[in-house]
Formats: C-alpha cells, structure tokens, sequence
C-alpha cells in the first residue's frame, strides 16, 4: 500500500482539526450529551465515515476537545507571560481574567464540572487527562506563591505555597459549580480576586481589556 503523500498528511490534519474545532464549539454551547456525532460531521462538513476515520469513538474526540481547551487557554493566558512561577502577580491576575472568559462558554465550564467527578473513577476514559491537569495546575500554583514569597508579597509567610494552591483550586471549582446553579449571583473572577488579595500584600495588576477578552 502506498504512503500518504506530504500533502495528504496536510489534508488530513486540517480536517482533524476542522473536527475538533466544530466539537469544540458545539460541546461548549449545546453540551456534550447533547451533541451527536452526526451533528458534528455536519457542522463541519465530512462524512460520518471521515469523522470516524480521525475518532472511532466520542470519548476519543471528547480527548481531543479537552486537550484542544488547554491548548487555546496555554497560548492565550501565557501568551507575553514570564512564565508560572517566574511572576507570581502576573500569573494571578491572568488567572483572574481567564476566570471570567470562562463565563462565556457555559458548556465548556458544565462539561468539566460533570466530567472532572465522573473522572475520579480510574476507569473513566478522561481519568488520566484530569490527573494530569491537576497535577500541573498544582504545581503552576505553588511555584507563583512561592515567588510571591520570595518577594515578601504573602501577607502570612509561613503558610505552604502548596497548601494555598489547593485551596485556591478548589475556590476555582466551587465557584464554577456555583455559577452553573446561578449565573447572575456568582461573580467567579470577583470572588477570586477577593481571595488573593486576602493572601498577596499588593494589589494584583489588571489585565488590559482587550487582552482579556481574548482569553
């Protein structure tokens, strides 16, 4: 059998990511229950066999999606950043901003809040995924409270950097799950501000609107 030619392996790529993009969208509005596969090879133009061909099940393209999320928030919230650890007040109030571009895609934010308890069983197709992010959102955590320590911006010096990232994590979880519940009576980004600035000395900086808006 032949091999793909340079240009089919090109074809091929832009129609995954054509898919992933439609899926993306679609589990971001509608939800991810709700959208059938069929819908998404509509929304972007294949054949249920070309869909299936790039992912043989929901689950695996319920992956891509998940990986493509973090992808779009890594090249915008550390987009011109120093990098997690290297600016401690840089790093939160990019946390805050992208807090509140969650709130634009409700689907997203309803898909991670159901799939991030339904992962904590080991045999989840989304198990590992959730394992990883934690675990790097942990450690991203840690290393920008402790420049914030370095620098004497904690108001208690003696409180775990890691301890304080977990904590914040699960603020970050509630309050997405709240917001879910009621929308107009949780401010997720306000509520996050008020907390770290309960634990910095300083006020964090604000992100430019337009900056924000393209978290």
């Amino acid at each position: 059998m032949p091999e793909p030619s340079p240009r089919g392996y090109a074809s091929g790529r832009r129609r995954r990511d054509q898919v992933v993009s439609a899926a993306f969208t679609a589990f971001g509005t509608v939800g991810y229950r709700q959208t059938s596969m069929s819908q998404i090879a509509a929304d972007c133009g294949v054949s249920r066999a070309g869909l299936f061909h790039h992912f043989p099940t929901k689950e695996s393209l319920l992956e891509a999606v998940l990986d493509e999320r973090d992808r779009r928030h890594s090249l915008r919230f550390f987009e011109g950043a120093p990098g997690p650890g290297h600016d401690g007040l840089d790093h939160f109030a990019r946390l805050v901003a992208l807090t509140g571009a969650n709130a634009t895609t409700p689907g997203i934010v309803s898909l991670y809040a159901v799939l991030s308890a339904e992962a904590t069983d080991p045999a989840h197709p989304a198990h590992a995924y959730f394992v990883r992010r934690y675990e790097n959102s942990r450690r991203h955590l840690t290393m920008a409270f402790e420049d914030l320590r370095s620098r004497g911006l904690l108001r208690d010096s003696s409180v775990d950097g890691l301890r304080l990232a977990e904590e914040i994590i699960a603020i970050m979880d509630g309050m997405q799950i709240q917001w879910l519940l009621s929308p107009t009576a949780v401010d997720m980004p306000g509520r996050l501000r008020e907390r770290l600035t309960e634990i910095i000395r300083v006020e964090l900086p604000e992100v430019p609107p337009t900056r924000a808006a393209e978290l």
